[in-house]
């Protein structure tokens, strides 16, 4: 499951240095062309296409990309930009402007692009001229006139170099907050992901780009999904700033039933932590776009779940009835403790889903996958309703998207700050059998308002093995307190252990749930 290159690609491409023409060569180009006569769009009308699709058989995309596209390697296919005078709405005085990305490389599905004025559609031709080719070696004269975009990106008026979202490859899309640092990803639906069965991918046929009125700081896109179970049709309506806010609508008219659904799937990479060591062999000390999953449930409790780098696929799910919100987050945003000072992986947005409507029975799921390196995207965050998606069927999905530093719902309690874990036992004393450690800090809600000798309590649940040497006592460089405990493992084992963990003061909780899933490893390597 290597999708990371969506992103690297993408904001490569939005970087990358473009050679300008001269101001007479920018004349010359002009606006963006459109292809046949403008046809009303509406999004009750894009409902209807996906219904009327959703009842025929699928139709696999024709790949018509030329040799010379594909075969692109990473650094040529990156240097392909985008004259700046070809974005859409440039020069006209609106507070966005869209410029597309070029199909090539791991890209080879052209995407139509529409724009919607008034209620009319018309589709907007692709032209080589647009792009500079930098180092690529492609000549755009040699390219068929009708080739197609990738996808697009959005600008704002705050920064026209800088994009805020973008929109590529697959169902794919991103965005950034008010540190402008792109990380996560999230996608239009993800189906069978962290299955025995192979996972499919639905696509992003075509969009529709909404002209927005001069001053108006929303652009809104529309989007047409396809996928052999599915057909979909998709609103966004993107709000830059601080905190960068989609609202995502969605229809989804399934072809066939579809066991596993996962509505707004969230994608990010977990290399290593302070909590998990396995691939702990770069010089930085972690290495990771988010470092957990936090869930604000029906019922109202708060719920963190550190991620890790399994040595094999791992799934979870998280039984819920209309969930509150769910989302990874990248909680630790100390630089120290990641030294990169290339990409900055304290700078990764957060991103939080905030259902809009009940979303009745079902669970959020989590699927860790191993990877040995950061380019590859190894953790999936997704709801799973339990009402199965059945042909024939109308399925609409309402939420939030909130990319920044912190997400805007937070915990009243006090939140898990760090995990670590690490060899068990009694420091200065014989080891006399194996045993795992873990430390959990928490911060914040009431704790520094407890008195000195304040007896806080770490309530702790294992679904196996015997819990030893607990502890809760003050932490003076958080203002907070943490928790350790030792699970020793009762048996040879290597199924995953579920542990779940709160601190409680006078039989009243005082934090966040904290819930981990722990392998232990085989008897033969569990060395004292």
């Amino acid at each position: 499951m290597q999708r990371r290159h969506f992103i690297q690609t993408a904001a490569a491409l939005a970087t990358a240095g473009i050679s300008m023409p001269n101001l007479m060569a920018a004349e010359r180009a002009g606006a963006v062309s459109k292809l046949g006569k403008p046809q009303a769009f509406s999004y009750a009308w894009l409902k209807g296409q996906a219904s009327m699709m959703a009842g025929q058989a699928w139709r696999p995309p024709a790949a018509r990309v030329p040799d010379e596209l594909t075969q692109l390697d990473w650094d040529q296919y990156q240097s392909i930009g985008y004259h700046d005078q070809h974005a859409l709405w440039a020069q006209q005085k609106r507070r966005f402007e869209v410029k597309f990305f070029h199909l090539g490389r791991g890209f080879t599905a052209p995407v139509h692009m529409h724009e919607v004025i008034d209620g009319q559609a018309q589709e907007l031709a692709y032209d080589p001229s647009m792009f500079d080719y930098g180092k690529s070696g492609v000549q755009g004269s040699r390219l068929p006139k009708d080739l197609g975009f990738a996808g697009f990106r959005v600008n704002f008026h705050t920064d026209w170099k800088r994009d805020v979202a973008a929109f590529l490859g697959a169902s794919y899309f991103r965005a950034v907050g008010g540190e402008g640092q792109y990380g996560l990803s999230t996608r239009g639906l993800a189906i069978d992901c962290g299955a025995e069965r192979p996972e499919e991918f639905p696509v992003f046929t075509s969009y529709w780009l909404e002209r927005p009125a001069p001053n108006s700081s929303v652009l809104t896109v529309y989007g047409l999904l396809d996928s052999p179970s599915v057909a979909g049709a998709y609103r966004f309506d993107i709000h830059p700033g601080e905190m960068m806010v989609m609202d995502v609508d969605a229809a989804l008219y399934p072809r066939k039933p579809i066991e596993r659904l996962g509505i707004a799937p969230l994608t990010s990479m977990f290399q290593h932590g302070e909590n998990d060591h396995r691939m702990a062999n770069d010089w930085r000390a972690e290495i990771h776009d988010s470092d957990g999953l936090a869930m604000w449930r029906g019922n109202g409790e708060w719920i963190w779940r550190p991620v890790t780098n399994p040595a094999g696929l791992r799934f979870s799910s998280y039984a819920d009835e209309n969930p509150r919100g769910f989302g990874l987050l990248q909680r630790d945003r100390q630089f120290d403790h990641y030294q990169d000072d290339g990409v900055f992986y304290e700078r990764r947005p957060s991103l939080w889903v905030e259902p809009k409507a009940g979303w009745g029975k079902g669970a959020v799921q989590l699927v860790e996958l191993p990877t040995d390196d950061e380019t590859n995207d190894n953790i999936v965050a997704f709801w799973n309703p339990e009402a199965k998606l059945q042909p024939g069927q109308e399925r609409l999905f309402s939420y939030r998207l909130h990319w920044g530093a912190k997400p805007p719902a937070q915990p009243p309690a006090a939140q898990v700050v760090a995990t670590r874990t690490g060899i068990g036992g009694v420091v200065g004393q014989k080891r006399k059998y194996f045993s795992w450690r873990f430390v959990v800090d928490f911060a914040g809600g009431d704790l520094p308002m407890l008195r000195e000798g304040a007896k806080v309590e770490p309530v702790i649940t294992v679904s196996r093995g015997q819990v030893e040497i607990t502890s809760a006592r003050p932490l003076s460089s958080i203002n907070g307190y943490r928790a350790m405990f030792d699970l020793r493992p009762l048996d040879d084992s290597t199924a995953p252990v579920e542990l779940r963990l709160y601190l409680s003061y006078n039989g009243q909780p005082m934090s966040e749930t904290w819930l981990y899933q722990w392998t232990p490893p085989p008897a033969a390597q569990r060395r004292l």
